[in-house]
């Protein structure tokens, strides 16, 4: 954990980071280097940030019911990672959230995802995330369809906001093909896959 605390002081000592260190928000993220699935994500929403505790919200919820944990597995740093494109809540646009900045991810990921051997599936959700580690033409949609494509170690997902439900309505092949799937392939990875 040595390291991995280094890097955590790393982040908030960050000039880039000064606002949101005088703003008392600690970078919101989970890493252990026992964890066997990986959650990358956009940016924490401003309630997981005042809680500062990642998902802590209703997307939050929807996720975990997708993933078909409990509460307390979802919190074990030993089974889940959490890697937001950004670890600080990037503020309000004028519809939704603005979005993480373009080069956090690139900065931070690799460090503490080298720390944590034994990932064995990253969850890759949302357009921003998906973009950054699938790259290509593909519009969401496509990618979540072809989740086949990416796997074994690699699974990209819609986000989990109530507020895609028009999504989920036009798309039901998501529940009934996507979510057992993702609900098998996460268990075999925190219960002792191949990375192990």
């Amino acid at each position: 954990m040595k390291e991995l605390d280094r890097i955590r002081d790393d982040i908030v000592a960050d000039p880039s980071n000064a606002w949101a260190t005088a703003a008392g928000y600690d970078p919101l993220y989970v890493a252990h280097p026992d964890a066997r699935c990986l959650i990358i994500g956009q940016a924490p929403g401003v309630k997981a940030q005042q809680s500062g505790i990642p998902w802590n919200d209703a997307s939050g919820q929807r996720l975990i019911e997708w993933l078909g944990v409990d509460e307390a597995t979802f919190r074990d740093p030993t089974a889940f990672a959490i890697l937001p494109m950004d670890f600080y809540y990037p503020g309000k646009a004028s519809t939704g959230d603005l979005p993480p900045r373009a080069d956090f991810a690139s900065t931070w990921h690799p460090r503490l995802i080298h720390e944590m051997p034994h990932i064995s599936l990253t969850l890759v959700i949302g357009s921003y995330a998906q973009q950054h580690y699938l790259g290509g033409k593909d519009s969401l949609t496509e990618r979540v369809r072809s989740f086949r494509d990416q796997l074994p170690d690699r699974f990209p997902l819609v986000h989990p906001s109530p507020l895609n439900f028009r999504w989920q309505a036009r798309n039901p092949w998501f529940v009934t093909d996507v979510l057992p799937e993702l609900r098998r392939h996460v268990a075999d990875a925190i219960g002792g896959g191949s990375g192990l």
